[in-house]
């Protein structure tokens, strides 16, 4: 029997309203509308013609999301072979030409996109929703996740935010970032963090 689909929505912005497939099954999971609806009233305007990287990507509701409130460009990554499928068909159905999508391990690909990015030398939003209990072999999802934060560069650097389970602290500082504030939402919180050489709070 085949499964019906799954769908959110897009919550605001210029298409608001638009409907995002989800991926079938545990492989990946979506972000609560709740949640991705205090990430964006946390960034407001400032995210405007702005990049903004959703490093395990998943069906793309947060990049696409970014997009929708005036994002200039987003970058996603997947590896799992289905969700990247329903990833691709969202870009494309959403806003194709301001998608960039790498199918792979988001540990590797990561630093090709950094390089990118510091050609155009654009501020830029990166997006951690790790699979910290999804996907075999994840157990060190998080100290993973703080070595690729550390090696980003704070130059091309607007904020950093982890999507994590609510029982894990995230240090004061990682890297050349320092944590601003965590909101709790239940079992998942987002925790941002910015350089530390910024005065922005």
């Amino acid at each position: 029997m085949k499964k019906e689909k799954l769908f959110s929505t897009i919550n605001s912005g210029k298409y608001k309203g638009k409907k995002i497939e989800l991926p079938q099954g545990l492989i990946t999971r979506s972000t609560k509308s709740i949640l991705k609806s205090s990430l964006f009233d946390t960034l407001q305007f400032e995210i405007i013609d702005k990049n903004f990287v959703e490093v395990f990507a998943g069906s793309g509701s947060v990049g696409l999301e970014a997009i929708s409130k005036g994002a200039k460009r987003a970058y996603f990554i997947e590896r799992d072979k289905n969700s990247f499928a329903v990833l691709k068909q969202n870009c494309h159905q959403i806003d194709k030409n301001s998608c960039e999508l790498y199918f792979g391990d988001s540990f590797k690909i990561y630093f090709n996109i950094i390089k990118k990015i510091q050609t155009t030398k654009t501020k830029t939003y990166f997006y951690f929703d790790p699979p910290f209990n999804i996907r075999e072999n994840m157990q060190n999802i998080y100290d993973k996740v703080f070595n690729l934060i550390q090696n980003t560069p704070s130059t091309i650097t607007q904020k950093i935010i982890i999507e994590h389970i609510s029982k894990m602290k995230i240090p004061n500082h990682v890297g050349e970032f320092r944590l601003i504030k965590t909101k709790k939402f239940g079992k998942s919180s987002l925790s941002y963090l910015i350089p530390i050489k910024s005065s922005t709070d």
